[in-house]
């Protein structure tokens, strides 16, 4: 004891020393107890779950120790948006931001009501980053840099640092529930006993940036169940050779469809495939749908959103008349880029490729508007091979209260964003997904310190 205050002896650490005993490190409090809270992941969610605790919790109360496999924070953060950090959706309505989490979204109202869009821009910009939120809705730093998104939490734990002790490059081997707490066996052959345990580890996807789908393993080691998963976010090989041709071609107001699924977003052509984030944003509707070259998916492509088949057959007519001695390639190339054009003529009409334009007949112009309003057919043979942003799928919703993020069969184990069979079209939401639910699940573990430490 000293001065009448409670001596506390925490398990913190293995030593690997000649004798492998566990290391006791002691605590001294007058009131209460420090707890000891591991998030495993500092990826979106784990970052904001960490800063949201430690801004909220007395000092003093709490440990974190915030553990990563890759030597610095945040990787997926930087580099989405290619490197801007679409950090979130200027969309405030709450029916039409639901929509864009495509499963599992009615298990988000609780974190969105909390954390919105809206709050999430204010939290960020009192921060000290401004943002910038787009035509399209985007919102990004306003210096275009995803750096800036993770230097707000480094600042934050900076302040904060008598109360975090964060672990980058530190990969975690097992974790396993020990009585009311949680033992941590790390690739560093230590031993960390944790009261609250946060997981949030990323997909299994983007490999390259820590995504190796430990999350399997460490929810199902704490008997939790993993449903089926998906890739999303991801590229596709298409089949259709012409459209090779046109490597590096940017299409910014197209449309993408599949069935009843449209996919408004910008495409890019590369040399054997479709990407971009009207690829990404189709591909989450597909997750789950078998695709290979022996069972290709079918879809259509509108290069311009802004003309319908009735537009094009409308300004066809006008610049054949106007235009008689004008080829179609170059009429087309008026409205659509100039590749495009010559390689669109090439594959659907080399019959008229030569053709002036007063001499082309209505049937030829009516097909051309047909094809141009949305109906240029893509064959999808396969996705791109670990190319996948999201994993859709991993744990049941079921097993988690979507009030606070933690398991409904594990006391003090909280499951967040990553590691939750929920995720949304590109854009932003799967971002916004990740803060509400790190804001939720930090603001749920400040409301536990104050009971007793078993």
């Amino acid at each position: 004891m000293m001065d009448g205050s409670m001596e506390i002896f925490h398990c913190l650490r293995f030593d690997t020393g000649s004798k492998n005993r566990i290391v006791f490190l002691p605590f001294f409090h007058s009131i209460s107890l420090m707890k000891t809270i591991a998030i495993i992941g500092a990826w979106a969610a784990g970052l904001m779950a960490a800063a949201t605790i430690l801004e909220s919790a007395s000092v003093g109360s709490i440990r974190i120790l915030l553990i990563e496999k890759n030597t610095f924070p945040g990787k997926k953060v930087i580099i989405s948006g290619w490197g801007r950090c679409n950090l979130t959706t200027g969309i405030t309505d709450k029916k039409l931001l639901l929509s864009k989490y495509i499963r599992w979204s009615d298990f988000l109202k609780s974190a969105l009501g909390k954390f919105s869009p809206k709050k999430c821009r204010e939290w960020f910009e009192s921060h000290g980053i401004p943002l910038k939120c787009e035509e399209d809705n985007r919102v990004f730093p306003s210096s275009d840099d995803g750096h800036d998104v993770v230097d707000v939490f480094e600042n934050i734990f900076s302040q904060y640092r008598s109360s975090i002790d964060c672990r980058y490059g530190v990969s975690i081997e097992s974790i396993q529930k020990m009585g009311d707490s949680y033992t941590i066996f790390t690739s560093k052959d230590e031993k960390i006993c944790a009261d609250i345990c946060v997981l949030a580890t990323g997909w299994n996807a983007y490999k390259h940036t820590g995504s190796t789908g430990d999350g399997y393993d460490f929810a199902r080691s704490l008997w939790h169940t993993i449903t089926p998963l998906g890739p999303s976010l991801s590229s596709f090989l298409t089949k259709e050779s012409w459209l090779h041709t046109l490597s590096g071609l940017a299409f910014q107001s197209p449309l993408l469809h599949w069935g009843k699924i449209q996919s408004p977003a910008p495409v890019l052509l590369t040399h054997f495939w479709i990407s971009g984030p009207g690829a990404f944003m189709l591909s989450a509707y597909m997750a789950f749908e078998t695709l290979s070259s022996k069972q290709p998916i079918s879809v259509l492509f509108q290069p311009d959103s802004t003309l319908a088949t009735s537009d094009w057959n409308l300004y066809l007519q006008w610049a054949f008349l106007s235009h008689p001695k004008k080829l179609l390639t170059t009429i087309l190339s008026e409205k659509l880029p100039k590749r495009f054009s010559e390689a669109f003529v090439t594959e659907f009409f080399p019959q008229i490729a030569t053709t002036f334009a007063g001499s082309i007949a209505r049937k030829d112009r009516e097909s051309i508007a047909l094809l141009l309003g949305g109906w240029v057919p893509i064959t999808l043979l396969e996705r791109r091979p670990g190319d996948e942003f999201v994993t859709a799928g991993w744990v049941s919703t079921q097993e988690i209260y979507q009030e606070t993020m933690e398991s409904r069969i594990s006391s003090g184990l909280y499951l967040i964003w990553e590691l939750i069979d929920v995720d949304a079209v590109t854009w932003g939401f799967n971002l916004q997904g990740c803060w509400s639910m790190g804001f939720m699940a930090g603001n749920a573990i400040v409301k536990t310190l104050d009971s007793p430490l078993v």
